[in-house]
């Protein structure tokens, strides 16, 4: 590799920034089909009980605008249609095509059409206008973008004032004695899931590294800042396995 080259992380992996988009996209073209299914098989179900978490803190009443980031099979998605009502609308962006298939066939077999958009988007580069949203999520997507500072800056610009951004990702347990359990869920359970599930061991290893690469608590609520948000805060859910991050924009 060039030196002059800019590098990023991909897992443990240091790449050309240029790569990421697509290394990235291979895993998610590879994960898409089993990816509820793994989802369910590697928190034992917890990832709904996260989701719910972070419906209940979204603030939407019938008639708001929401966008759910890198939304893939569209959890998030569904519980913000029920939300805004008929009267209002969420918009489904997801980088990766094949995810967002899976979202749109989702949404299609739960009759959940009337108030949903759906756009393949870059979260780095969200193309809505200025002070569309009044609340922006993004579930277990932001630690695969590869300008994170710049998706949280698009997503600030994209919130009206008053408005909240969700940001629900794996992050740094609270508690030490949670860390070697956690390291061995993450390192042999779930490549062994992907080997013998989704027939896929290296994105699941890489999915992984990404949990560890990826800014702990108090380091995202830094970049949140920067970003433009205020009276940002979070909550630790299962420990600080996973995290919910909230900010404002005034």
């Amino acid at each position: 590799m060039n030196l002059n080259t800019p590098t990023t992380h991909f897992g443990y992996e240091e790449v050309a920034t240029g790569t990421k988009v697509e290394r990235v996209r291979e895993v998610f073209d590879s994960v898409a089909d089993n990816y509820d299914l793994m989802n369910d098989l590697m928190s034992g179900g917890l990832h709904r009980l996260w989701k719910r978490f972070t419906l209940k803190k979204t603030g939407l009443r019938p008639g708001d605008c929401a966008l759910d980031v890198a939304g893939g099979t569209a959890d998030l998605t569904a519980g913000m249609s029920y939300q805004v009502g008929p009267s209002g609308l969420v918009c489904l962006t997801d980088i990766n095509a094949a995810m967002l298939d899976q979202g749109r066939r989702r949404l299609v077999n739960d009759a959940i059409v009337g108030n949903v958009a759906v756009a393949q988007a870059n979260a780095e580069c969200l193309p809505f206008a200025d002070n569309t949203f009044h609340c922006i999520t993004i579930g277990f997507g932001l630690r695969n973008v590869t300008d994170k500072d710049a998706a949280l800056t698009s997503m600030w610009r994209a919130l009206k004032p008053g408005g909240r951004l969700l940001i629900l990702e794996f992050s740094k347990p609270a508690l030490g004695l949670i860390e070697p359990l956690y390291d061995f869920h993450l390192f042999k359970v779930l490549p062994l899931l992907g080997r013998t599930i989704a027939k896929d061991a290296a994105s699941y290893q890489y999915l992984a590294e990404s949990i560890r690469m990826h800014p702990d608590q108090d380091k995202l609520l830094e970049m949140m800042s920067a970003a433009g948000l205020e009276d940002s805060h979070y909550y630790n859910l299962a420990g600080g396995v996973v995290a919910l991050h909230i900010g404002y924009k005034y």
